[in-house]
Formats: C-alpha cells, structure tokens, sequence
C-alpha cells in the first residue's frame, strides 16, 4: 500500500472516529446488544431496527479507540436497507478483510461492496487492532440474534 493511499485511510478513520455517523441510542430499536474489547477498553452499545427481514436503521453509542469508533460509523453507513442475507454477507465480507493472512490489498483488489470500510484492512497488520475493527459488527450481529449476554472479544 503506498503511503499516500495509506494517509488517505488514516484521514478516512479519522474523520469517522471525531465526527461519528449515527451516534446514540435508537429509542424505536427492534433489538440491542452491548460488546466490550477489554484489552482496548471499547464498550458499544449497538441499535437496530429492522421491517420485513432489512435493516431500517442502525445506530451506536458508548466509547473506544479510534479503529473501533470508526468502524462501528462506518457499519452503521453501510447496513442501511440491506437484507439481513445481506448484513450476514457484509459481515463475512468485512471479517474476512481485517482477518486475512498477508499485508492488506491494495485498492484494486479490495472488495466494491466494502465501501468505505476498505480502509481497516490496515488492521490485520496490527493483530490487537483486529478486536477493535471487529468488535461492533459482532455486537451488531449479536443484536440480530437476540443474544442476551454481551459481546467480548476475550
């Protein structure tokens, strides 16, 4: 990844992590879940709400790092109207580009419906930022389970 590329993401992370998209509690919420990183210290609360099997709304709230913070607006961004068939495959998606053997891709390769959230791929060179990326998409699909115990990612 060249360096340019590489500011550019931090700038991405940045601007989600001090300017958060759909930040706070979602009070007509079909369902919630609370997730907690305790190596970072992340706590997240996430929100949806769901009509006829596709995600109206999602929404998060609580505190964390910046990868955390930025990944769970970016979630929020990219649920929106999706098929909860297609929040699973997003999911996958996402896990499978901050897990991945290797350095991160370079755009080209990246997958398109990744969006945004391309710009964690970074995070799988740094394995303890893995839980930080990744902790509000469980908590959000923990949320469409109806767990009732929070998330860890311990």
């Amino acid at each position: 990844m060249t360096l340019d590329l590489r500011e550019l993401y931090q700038e991405v992370i940045l601007d989600h992590h001090k300017h958060p998209r759909n930040r706070g509690p979602l009070a007509d919420a079909t369902s919630t879940a609370d997730g907690h990183n305790p190596l970072c210290g992340d706590t997240i609360t996430v929100y949806v709400k769901t009509n006829g099997g596709i995600v109206d709304r999602v929404s998060f709230e609580g505190s964390g790092c910046a990868i955390s913070t930025a990944s769970a607006s970016m979630m929020t961004e990219a649920l929106h109207g999706k098929s909860l068939a297609e929040v699973e495959e997003l999911f996958r998606q996402f896990q499978d580009l901050v897990t991945a053997d290797g350095p991160a891709p370079t755009d080209a390769s990246l997958e398109s419906e990744l969006g945004d959230l391309e710009v964690l791929a970074g995070v799988r060179e740094h394995p303890v930022r893995i839980k930080c990326a990744t902790l509000p998409w469980h908590t959000m699909r923990a949320a469409l389970k109806g767990a009732h115990e929070p998330v860890t990612t311990e």
